[in-house]
């Protein structure tokens, strides 16, 4: 869960660089190959994504939500 705004540019740094890294793999490794070991990448992907529109989508004024325990 991203807290603030800091955390918000680290983890669009984060996922920058894992799009980048899965761009790479698509050109360099085979079929089969870049499959399994992209999806690990893909997964964490799109966690980051929804982590990232979850903050996004809240107001500055509004409080974090509590993580579930």
């Amino acid at each position: 869960m991203i807290h603030n705004d800091q955390e918000l540019q680290g983890t669009q740094e984060r996922m920058a660089f894992f799009c980048r890294l899965v761009a790479h793999m698509r050109q360099v490794e085979s079929p089969a190959n870049f499959r399994s070991m992209a999806s690990g990448y893909l997964a964490e992907i799109e966690k980051m994504h929804a982590e990232v529109m979850s903050y996004l989508s809240r107001h500055a004024s509004e409080p974090v939500p509590a993580e579930a325990a």
